[in-house]
């Protein structure tokens, strides 16, 4: 009785929340899981962000080939004006009326006490081997940041696909547990009404019993698995774990056959994302010893500026007055002599770093090589134990068929029935997991050829 109360529970509940959010729920196949993943999970969300930002600096660095202009505008009050102690005789000429003796030295002020100006520069860079060398790699680092990018979104990729795939396992041994519940109870029943007249006994009621109670824990716990696995997939996309979804990718059959088909597909090295990205920091690190090469050479820069400026000893005429206007234009070359061998050391670290960005690249093609080798046999032995676990389920599902014929024509016991059920659910459960099995190395097949799209 129990057991029924508890099946009935989990079946209202079920029922309930369908129905009630029946028609909010969102349709999803593996390949919508994968674009909303792209678009709403915060991985991916940073790792677009990060391409933005890395153009916001290449611009920042290519700032420095374009002209600088810069204005300033000035007022200056001398409170207390600087002076200048000048000899007496040299004094006497400004004030010849003065009387001053010539030995003594007196502060005479050669600046108005208001004063203001405005003034324009600008600079132009003729030639620098920095600016040069950026100029040329900003789309190489451009696409070191894309690769990037591209790295964590197959990742995302990745962790969708065996979180989609797990949860569609879930469900279908949800859908089969509940059966076999519901046979379960239709045996207790008839067990009970045949005990009522006598033609059983209470053992065989109990024994009945153990397998509903047992099968309904079962329930519960898949239950349970298939809400984790459900919230586990929504956080792989970004999705509010709230949001009821039905997932349309529910064909095994179909996922066998591409199983099958990714078994002969041949390693192309271009086609992973980490292979792409080790090539995209090579190209970097060898625009950085072009860079530090160029930076042995001369930079040349242009300069002008003009201004106004104006001076007076009355605040209201200060802009009455006569102005000044001056203009400057010229050249700047700066020759690097010796900065103390730093750059030399500078140039021997980024040829090391090439150096090393070749051993990374090898060392991926390597890593490939060894996850591609490595996932291919893992999938082939996950597919022969799957079909020999759904051999081992054929039977059990025989057995069970052939314990119930015998049991209805009164030629067997609920006794054989009772194991035939619990082989059945067992031989159910090694080919659930051996699926499992072959969805995680098909992922990992997919990763390391690259098929994560």
């Amino acid at each position: 009785m129990r057991a029924s109360l508890i099946f009935l529970s989990i079946t209202t509940l079920v029922a309930t929340s369908f129905s009630s959010r029946a028609q909010d729920t969102t349709y999803l196949s593996l390949d919508d899981c994968m674009k909303y993943a792209l678009k709403h999970n915060y991985t991916a969300k940073n790792s677009h962000l990060d391409v933005l930002i890395q153009e916001a600096q290449i611009k920042e660095t290519l700032a420095a080939a374009y002209p600088h202009i810069n204005g300033k505008a000035e007022f200056d009050d001398y409170v207390n004006p600087p002076a200048t102690f000048l000899p007496g005789s040299a004094a006497a000429l400004f004030q010849p009326n003065a009387h001053i003796p010539p030995d003594t030295s007196i502060p005479v002020s050669f600046i108005s006490k208001y004063s203001a100006s405005a003034t324009l520069n600008g600079s132009q860079t003729i030639f620098d081997g920095s600016v040069l060398v950026a100029l040329k790699a900003r789309k190489s680092v451009l696409e070191l940041a894309r690769q990037n990018a591209e790295v964590s979104n197959e990742t995302i990729r990745y962790n969708v696909l065996k979180a989609y795939n797990s949860l569609v396992i879930a469900y279908r041994q949800f859908a089969i547990t509940k059966d076999a519940l519901s046979y379960a109870r239709s045996i207790e029943h008839d067990i009970r009404v045949t005990q009522q007249a006598g033609f059983a006994e209470k053992i065989d009621v109990e024994r009945t019993s153990v397998q509903v109670n047992n099968l309904s824990s079962d329930s519960i716990r898949i239950s349970n698995l298939l809400t984790v696995s459900e919230q586990l997939l929504k956080f792989q996309m970004g999705m509010d774990i709230n949001t009821p979804i039905q997932l349309t990718d529910t064909d095994v059959a179909v996922r066998k056959q591409e199983t099958f088909s990714l078994l002969d597909e041949e390693a192309d090295y271009n086609r992973v994302p980490e292979f792409r990205l080790s090539e995209a920091a090579l190209k970097v690190n060898e625009f950085n010893v072009q860079r530090y090469k160029l930076a042995a050479l001369p930079s040349l820069n242009a300069f002008a500026n003009t201004g106004y400026t104006y001076a007076t000893g009355i605040f209201s005429d200060l802009f009455h007055t006569q102005y000044i206007l001056s203009t400057l234009v010229g050249l700047q070359l700066n020759v690097p002599i010796f900065n103390g061998f730093l750059r030399t050391n500078q140039l021997r670290e980024a040829k090391l770093n090439v150096e090393k960005s070749q051993n990374n690249i090898e060392l991926v093609k390597q890593t490939i090589d060894f996850q591609t080798a490595q996932s291919r046999t893992s999938l082939k032995n996950a597919v022969l134990q799957a079909e020999s676990q759904h051999r081992n389920l054929d039977l059990a599902n025989d057995v069970l068929d052939l314990s119930e014929k015998k049991y209805k024509a009164g030629v067997g016991s609920n006794m054989e029935v009772t194991q035939a059920q619990t082989d059945q659910l067992r031989a159910q459960t090694n080919y659930f997991n051996a699926l499992l099995d072959v969805i995680n190395a098909e992922a990992d097949l997919k990763k390391a050829l690259g098929l994560l799209k």
